[in-house]
């Protein structure tokens, strides 16, 4: 199969791009301004293959339907949870719920794996067994071709070596203008001015 199956840890990228805005704008303020580009970030994950499917997991407080709205009307299905509700557990996780997800699209496309694009630097909980890292091997070894999209200072090395031996790394970092985008500061913050994002460069993109 020549389809690309896309996967968002979306608080783990967003957070990671809050910390580069920061240190590359040298201003504290610029973290709080930050925003995702999601179209052109979508992109990037498919590189213009065919998509089967786009997919990230979250969280319902209202503060957030404004970022839940902006993914999905960038292709990408979110499923949200109640933080708060009863009864839910450690597995109902946004993290779990994607690699549940994950690990079914591996089952139902046994006979025909595609590609998976995970955009994450969590390899958390490897040595449990468990987590991106551990999904992503076991997604390998049934013949699915693995990329993952992360921040290069927060993605974990030990999974990060992994992907760049086994399939393809791609450095958020060398399309930070095309996946970002900032906000004007707020009343009361230093002046800064807004930032659009750039065109979006597929041409040094590398692909499994």
């Amino acid at each position: 199969m020549s389809g690309v199956f896309v996967y968002l840890d979306n608080s783990n990228i967003f957070h990671a791009a809050q910390d580069l805005a920061e240190e590359r704008n040298g201003d504290m303020n610029a973290r709080y301004r930050v925003r995702t580009n999601f179209e052109n970030l979508l992109r990037l994950a498919h590189a213009d293959r065919p998509l089967e499917k786009a997919m990230a997991a979250g969280s319902i407080p209202p503060a957030l339907i404004n970022l839940w709205n902006r993914l999905a009307e960038a292709g990408i299905e979110v499923h949200l949870y109640d933080r708060g509700e009863p009864g839910r557990g450690e597995q109902q996780t946004p993290d779990q719920w994607l690699q549940l997800r994950m690990l079914e699209d591996m089952v139902d496309y046994i006979d025909n794996p595609g590609t998976v694009a995970l955009l994450t630097g969590d390899g958390a909980s490897y040595n449990e067994g468990r987590g991106f890292h551990r999904t992503l091997e076991r997604m390998h070894r049934l013949g699915w071709k693995v990329e993952v999209l992360s921040w290069v200072h927060s993605c974990n090395r030990r999974m990060r070596q992994w992907v760049e031996a086994n399939g393809v790394f791609v450095p958020l970092d060398d399309y930070y203008e095309a996946i970002t985008y900032t906000n004007a500061p707020r009343i009361g913050q230093e002046p800064a001015p807004a930032r659009d994002t750039v065109e979006l460069d597929l041409s040094s993109r590398p692909a499994a």
